[in-house]
């Protein structure tokens, strides 16, 4: 009979502590490669030359346990991956990369994944748990007794928290002030903050392609069939890099941290109270947006990870009410992030990015908040991903449907200078930009201003007036939206010839 500890082997390759040390010491050369190929540079050649050292590392690291046929196969896939990045780098040819480099590890690494849901599986896990398992595998090389066991709970705990602060010096100017004061000026002269993090990035990123390690479920399924005559679980001094206490822990300093940003917020942002000396108002409302997002999304992610279906702590009260605590202050953030945001427009003006913005924004809290009823109504990921895909469907489906270009050029008319006395003046160059929807904001643009002093913007103007005319002439470009424009505008050409 197989027993619980030979399922759980099967499970998961066991890590070699003499191997890590070695395999650590090529992903750290490869962060050194990366800092100096990445770091404040521009990026074109170098992510492939990059993409290669990272592959023949990965060859170097595991050449032993490959078959020579599919490593092949993956090689072929690897190098069909990096021309279109060799060709231009883009979003779309660096996510073919990646996926180039998952299905090539995969092929090359895991010959007992045949079945396509397997292989879907695996790529997942790749991508959700990959980057994190550099921190257990550097855990599992220590024996955790003692002291050393003390250290671990808290190494997640710590190196979030400071990933956290990081972003929250990002995003806010009065911690700044205070990390400013608590960093040694010699140690900030030669390290940042944002470079320590890119490290960490690169090496969390790079780990799972050089120590690789690939769920076996159809062996712990089939091990979990057998008659269940159970042997006791030898004991093990292992800990778990997620275990309850590693997560309680953390919960606690997160939501520390969060309350510190969510009340210098309900005092400075929401409260308007006078802020401190070299601090301005419009630097702390706008500069915060984008990095507050993104630690919504860590906490996101750590919150699923933390609560996992039949993890350790699942069913503990305490741990539930800290999360339920934490996501709360973390939809508080978002608020505080659309609220930053909408005073960023309002002296700034609106752009199709920053309407984006406020609906990512918007799926982001959402998203959130489905995450609390996952967990209160104990559904599953599955169901917690179908959610959230149909919302998203709604909300795309909505955007089709919206007229953005005539909302963009219509509120930044009314909220400019020339109309509301504040903010600043209406960019024409961009109005013009949006097509011929902007047209009637164009007509009151010129009918404000001195019609003789905009004889530039008037011939700019004819010529999307004629683009219309071509669109509402030919049956073929024809489409309701040119449509109810070009009546909006025929009856504003007789109004004004009447007049």
């Amino acid at each position: 009979m197989t027993s619980p500890a030979s399922v759980a082997a099967s499970d998961i390759r066991p890590i070699q502590r003499s191997a890590v040390p070695a395999r650590l010491t090529m992903a750290l050369a490869l962060v050194t490669l990366a800092d100096w190929l990445f770091y404040d540079e521009r990026i074109g050649i170098s992510l492939a030359i990059f993409a290669v050292a990272i592959a023949s590392a990965s060859w170097l690291a595991n050449h032993a346990t490959l078959d020579l046929r599919r490593a092949a196969l993956g090689g072929i896939i690897v190098i069909v991956g990096l021309v279109p990045v060799i060709e231009e780098v883009s979003l779309l040819s660096v996510l073919l990369l990646v996926m180039a480099f998952a299905i090539g590890l995969l092929l090359a690494t895991n010959p007992d994944t045949t079945a396509f849901a397997d292989r879907a599986r695996a790529l997942r896990n790749l991508f959700l748990f990959g980057p994190f398992r550099i921190f257990r595998d550097v855990l599992q090389i220590f024996d955790l007794t003692g002291f050393t066991r003390g250290i671990a709970v808290w190494f997640v705990p710590a190196v979030l928290g400071i990933v956290f602060i990081a972003l929250f010096t990002a995003a806010n100017p009065l911690i700044e002030q205070w990390v400013d004061l608590l960093n040694p000026k010699l140690i900030l002269d030669h390290l940042s903050i944002w470079r320590i993090l890119f490290w960490t990035l690169i090496v969390a990123l790079v780990w799972p392609f050089i120590h690789v390690q690939w769920r076996r479920r159809s062996h712990a399924a089939a091990a979990a069939a057998e008659p269940a005559e159970q042997e006791p679980a030898a004991p093990t001094d292992r800990i778990e890099l997620l275990g309850a206490p590693t997560i309680l822990r953390a919960l606690i300093l997160f939501n520390l941290l969060f309350a510190a940003q969510s009340i210098l917020d309900a005092i400075y942002l929401w409260g308007h109270a006078a802020l401190p000396a070299g601090v301005t108002y419009a630097a702390y409302a706008h500069r915060g947006a984008y990095p507050l997002i993104a630690t919504a999304l860590l906490a996101a992610g750590f919150v699923l990870a933390a609560m996992r279906p039949g993890g350790p702590a699942e069913k503990s009260t305490v741990i539930r009410s800290l999360v339920y605590l934490w996501v709360g202050q973390n939809v508080l953030l978002v608020l505080s992030s659309i609220l930053r945001l909408d005073l960023y427009v309002d002296i700034y003006l609106l752009t199709y990015w920053r309407i984006a913005a406020f609906i990512w924004m918007g799926l982001v809290a959402l998203g959130l908040v489905l995450i609390l009823a996952r967990i209160v109504l104990d559904r599953s990921n599955q169901w917690l991903i179908g959610v959230n895909l149909t919302a998203l469907t709604i909300v795309l489906y909505a955007c089709a449907l919206v007229n953005f270009d005539a909302i963009i050029a219509d509120y930044n008319l009314s909220h400019s200078q020339e109309m509301s006395g504040k903010g600043v003046q209406i960019d024409t160059n961009y109005l013009l930009t949006l097509g011929p929807q902007a047209l009637p904001a164009i007509d009151k643009v010129i009918q404000i201003r001195n019609r003789a002093n905009e004889t530039c913007l008037v011939s700019r103007r004819d010529r999307l007036v004629e683009l219309q005319r071509q669109d509402i002439g030919s049956w073929r470009a024809w489409s309701f939206r040119s449509w109810r424009l070009q009546r909006r505008l025929d009856a504003r050409a007789k109004s004004q010839a009447a007049g």
